[in-house]
């Protein structure tokens, strides 16, 4: 069974989550405020962590931080911060996806799913994760090389590089100054029309339609997302 770390210091909105996730076969823990969060996850080890940012003894991206620190556990941002700042600032100390309040329980719980098939444990092997599949193409990062129905697909060194870093993350946003910094350099970090060319060069070599792209996903003012 998952066990989730709802972590808010708003009575209603911890009590909306310990309902609905338990109502869906979840183990829930709950804490109010940072150090307690830190201090749950040692104890308890979860699958998963529901975060706010705005607690009360700490700010939230420094709860990720510290996690990072020790843990790996995937963390779902739950927040009523909107600004693409505060978003890419917890993407960027780690956090897996971003959720802003007022929320849909049925995006939550889908956004949720994601993020916990990530800590199942015997996950593949080293080798297994540097072949991905998809009903589209295929790409093998060891011998760097991709094929779409069948035929051999030519990508430049800088499309090879943007590709494994997102599927390294598979299923984990990477904001866009992660993105830039880990292929560019680390002088890059607002250079995002780099991301836009380079993606749509992945997308006509990689997608069977590229305009609706299933693999190679955009989160608008925050970064991108690959899933296979």
């Amino acid at each position: 069974m998952t066990r989730v770390l709802v972590v808010d210091d708003e009575p209603r909105i911890a009590r909306l989550l310990v309902i609905n996730l338990k109502a869906r076969k979840y183990e829930v823990d709950c804490a109010q405020d940072g150090g307690t969060a830190l201090e749950a996850v040692a104890a308890r080890s979860p699958d998963v962590v529901l975060l706010d940012l705005g607690l009360p003894d700490m700010d939230g991206t420094d709860v990720i931080r510290q996690l990072r620190g020790w843990s790996q556990a995937p963390v779902l941002v739950v927040s009523a911060r909107h600004g693409s700042e505060e978003k890419i600032r917890a993407l960027d100390a780690g956090a897996d996806d971003y959720i802003t309040k007022p929320f849909s329980m049925d995006e939550l719980l889908a956004r949720l799913g994601a993020v916990a098939r990530r800590a199942l444990p015997h996950g593949p092997s080293a080798a297994d994760e540097a072949v991905v599949e998809t009903e589209e193409f295929t790409v093998d990062l060891l011998a760097k090389k991709a094929r779409r129905g069948g035929k051999s697909v030519r990508l430049t060194p800088t499309e090879w590089h943007l590709l494994e870093v997102l599927i390294r993350n598979r299923g984990r946003l990477v904001s866009q100054r992660r993105l830039l910094q880990e292929v560019w350099g680390s002088s890059y970090g607002t250079q995002t029309n780099y991301l836009r060319v380079y993606m749509a060069h992945l997308r006509r070599k990689l997608e069977a339609d590229p305009s609706h792209p299933r693999h190679l996903i955009t989160a608008p003012g925050m970064g991108y997302r690959f899933e296979a």
